[in-house]
């Protein structure tokens, strides 16, 4: 016996780990699909998908597998089946406020909805750095995560939803939810932010063009990526692009470039937003256009978050009257100028919802925003992992990355809501049937029902000598 085969020192064994990524030399060949790679690029019918371990091995025509890649692999037939890339959500709070429970039934929803990947934009990341750790080992399903701690100045903070995730310490002193003033040493304060286990600063409220510029060179220079609102106030669209941010979220929040209104603090938009709309609406399609192509020039990723607005009305109400208008010709004139756009959705459908929110957001790309299919797709795979600053190890189906797959039984080219129609997610080589997720949630239901009769019995029964 060696040293590292003795039980720890503590005497405990570590947790199971079932959902845990395939081993390298398990081998796994998925032939005769219909492959959708992620890059936008048309189906390739008749494709074989090699994986090893975590990994994509090999992607080439069914016809040219040999017997090498066959020998001692597990074949998969997916005939009639389309395998692109595991989708991933680019605006997810899954720890505001903290529940782990919940969180947990979340996750799990999302890997067996297609989702291998999220953008955890800032929260109580004690408890996400967890569950990061717990789905990327496999001790629970769930995609991988990528966290974001967030910056704001000082005057943001007292704000409910900071005291929610700081609790135990302080809104604006917690290394994952810090205030920001001239005085900060930003050094330290990214520091601070890299030591929680966050890949990225989240620029969110408050602050102005030079100070985000300062933290986006800070983080940029410690190998943080950088992700803000498209206005963080004072600070309107044109400056948060000039600081050299990663990704802007929000589209509908662009529109304040060309208001002339520039509110003092992040709670002070909303008074202004009908009259941003309607400014915006009557202004010429292409007067945007300059800051959009200042984005593209950059690679900054417009991360749409378009379908809720519409879920959660806009104040004034003459704001909300007109949110769809602004939202369309804003996505409109992003494509035509080439603004990369990723589909985030920043809310989870309800718990018995049997899809996550990507669905809905990708739903509403399509049927209300105007995009084709094949760009949604791309948002909600290559765009995505380019919004992580992952787009070497994941977002598309090439040798090399990942094997974060998604097996649907329809062509979501000729219709988004076949995404829908899920067969298989395979996360990390691992793969993850919907019918389990399905079974098992029927099992729980019937077990629930069950429990239910018993109580109501039990009740009765003890209710009966009155």
């Amino acid at each position: 016996m060696t040293d590292r085969d003795e039980r720890p020192v503590a005497g405990n064994d570590p947790a199971p780990t079932p959902f845990a990524p395939a081993a390298p030399g398990e081998v796994t060949v998925y032939r005769d699909a219909s492959l959708i790679d992620g890059t936008g690029a048309p189906v390739r019918r008749g494709m074989a998908v090699v994986t090893d371990g975590p990994m994509i091995k090999a992607v080439l025509p069914d016809a040219e597998l040999s017997s090498s890649d066959l020998d001692g692999a597990e074949v998969v037939d997916v005939a009639g089946a389309f395998l692109l890339p595991g989708l991933i959500d680019t605006h997810q709070h899954l720890s505001t406020p903290p529940n782990r429970e919940w969180a947990e039934e979340m996750m799990r929803r999302q890997l067996y909805g297609g989702v291998t990947a999220i953008r955890e934009m800032a929260g109580d990341l004690r408890q996400m750095a967890d569950l990061e750790r717990a789905a990327l080992i496999g001790e629970i399903p769930g995609p991988d995560v990528h966290n974001a701690a967030l910056m704001a100045g000082p005057s943001f903070f007292d704000d409910p939803r900071t005291w929610q995730v700081t609790r135990g310490t302080t809104p604006g002193t917690a290394p994952w939810m810090q205030a920001i003033d001239e005085d900060t040493d930003l050094t330290l304060a990214v520091a601070r932010a890299k030591g929680t286990g966050a890949v990225a600063v989240k620029v969110y409220a408050d602050l102005d063009g030079p100070t985000i510029a300062r933290i986006t060179a800070e983080a940029h220079r410690q190998g943080m990526r950088v992700w803000a609102h498209a206005s963080v106030f004072p600070a309107l669209p044109g400056d948060v692009v000039a600081a050299g941010v990663d990704v802007v979220s929000h589209v509908h929040m662009l529109a304040y470039q060309l208001a002339g209104v520039r509110p003092a603090t992040y709670r002070g938009q909303r008074a202004h937003l009908a009259e941003v709309y309607e400014r915006f609406l009557d202004a010429p399609v292409d007067a945007i256009d300059a800051l959009l192509g200042d984005m593209r020039r950059r690679g900054t990723i417009l991360d749409a978050t378009a379908s809720v607005v519409a879920r959660i009305p806009l104040s004034p109400p003459g704001a909300a009257g007109m949110a769809q208008d602004v939202l369309r010709r804003l996505i409109d004139r992003a494509r035509h100028v080439g603004v990369e756009i990723c589909a985030g959705t920043d809310y989870e459908t309800p718990p018995g919802d049997p899809y996550p929110s990507l669905h809905d957001e990708l739903d509403h790309l399509v049927h209300a925003m105007g995009l084709p299919p094949r760009e949604a797709v791309r948002a909600a795979t290559l765009a995505g992992a380019a919004a992580l600053g992952q787009r070497a190890t994941t977002g598309s189906v090439e040798a090399g990355k990942l094997a974060n797959l998604l097996v649907v039984a329809a062509d979501p080219y000729e219709d988004i809501g076949h995404l829908r129609h899920i067969v298989t997610t395979v996360k990390r080589g691992r793969r993850h049937d919907r019918a389990d997720y399905e079974r098992a949630d029927y099992e729980r239901a019937d077990h629930d029902r069950a429990d239910h009769d018993r109580a109501r019995a039990a009740g009765v029964e003890e209710g009966a000598p009155a």
